[in-house]
């Protein structure tokens, strides 16, 4: 049995004495916030990283240390170019892994945009489920090959998507009007279902898939919320909370990436095959309060559906 967690264990609390030597690990996001928070902790403990972000100076400046720490004998960061809001820059990334064909270990998918303006990724798609869900759709298929068995997939997913299902009629906002946050919780829902189907697909492989929720952190996630937004924001989770739920905190940035690290790493793979989780543990089906997952985003139909639309708009088979 694993060890138990709660909301607030680190990153470094949940891999205490584990040793991540020889495992090689797929990153999306890794130069800001969570991802550079998840990236170092993993390295930290032994962990060959592969590390993807859109913006390859950057995420060379935010993993300066990783990269001293590796030097010096521990795990290693081996970093990426990636685009999620442009298939082309994910199928070039894709090819160059499986021309590379070294093997994963685990893909975390970290990357993301939040309360985005109306806008359209470079194929046509609306920003967040463009970015949050079809980029990693089609990067996540591409490399399946590589996963080994024992692999595990990692959807960083939200208490957003508690806000709304998927519209697979109107993905893109074409009838309804655009709502930045409602359009975000459609993407973080997708990100749900495509771990659903994603392991039901693969777990007779011995690869397994989940999807997460780190918790309310302060970080770029919010860079396109003006700051009364993201108080207003603030309120009314903090308003929400029901009768006898706890109460609503911020967590650091360390916090932030324990469920990550520990559905990655520590969790029990078949307790959390198919699953949402949050605070290190597999979350309840709520459809009423603030906390767990809403029974949309576990609904296997829903999830097939899913994977059928990503299909025909990507104009990929997998």
């Amino acid at each position: 049995m694993s060890p138990s967690f709660g909301a607030e264990a680190t990153a470094d609390d949940v891999l205490a004495g584990v040793d991540l030597s020889g495992k090689r690990i797929l990153l999306t996001g890794v130069s800001a916030g969570l991802g550079a928070e998840t990236a170092r902790a993993l390295v930290a403990h032994g962990a060959d990283v592969v590390g993807a972000a859109r913006n390859s100076d950057k995420a060379r400046a935010a993993t300066e240390a990783l990269q001293t720490a590796a030097r010096q004998g521990v795990g290693s960061l081996e970093p990426i170019t990636l685009d999620l809001a442009s298939l082309t820059s994910v199928r070039t990334a894709a090819d160059a892994l499986l021309g590379d064909g070294r093997p994963f270990d685990v893909v975390i998918a970290n990357a993301g945009v939040m309360a985005t303006p109306q806008g359209r990724t470079a194929d046509g798609f609306e920003t967040q489920f463009g970015t949050n869900h079809l980029g990693h759709f089609v990067l996540i298929n591409r490399i399946a090959p590589l996963l080994k068995p024992g692999g595990r997939v990692v959807n960083l997913s939200s208490a957003g998507h508690h806000a709304a299902d998927v519209d697979l009629d109107d993905p893109n906002f074409d009838r309804l009007p655009y709502d930045p946050f409602l359009a975000y919780g459609r993407s973080k829902t997708a990100n749900i279902l495509f771990a659903v189907e994603f392991d039901r697909r693969h777990r007779e492989g011995g690869v397994r898939a989940t999807a997460v929720h780190p918790g309310v952190i302060r970080t770029e996630l919010v860079r396109h919320m003006s700051d009364e937004a993201t108080e207003a924001l603030m309120a009314s989770l903090a308003a929400r909370q029901a009768e006898g739920e706890a109460a609503f905190a911020l967590k650091t940035i360390p916090q932030g990436a324990a469920t990550s690290v520990w559905a990655a790493t520590v969790a029990d793979a078949d307790a959390i095959g198919g699953r949402y989780c949050l605070d290190c543990h597999v979350a309840e089906i709520e459809n009423q309060t603030s906390e767990g997952v809403r029974s949309y985003a576990l609904d296997a139909d829903n999830a097939r559906a899913l994977w059928a639309k990503s299909e025909e708009l990507t104009g990929e088979r997998f």
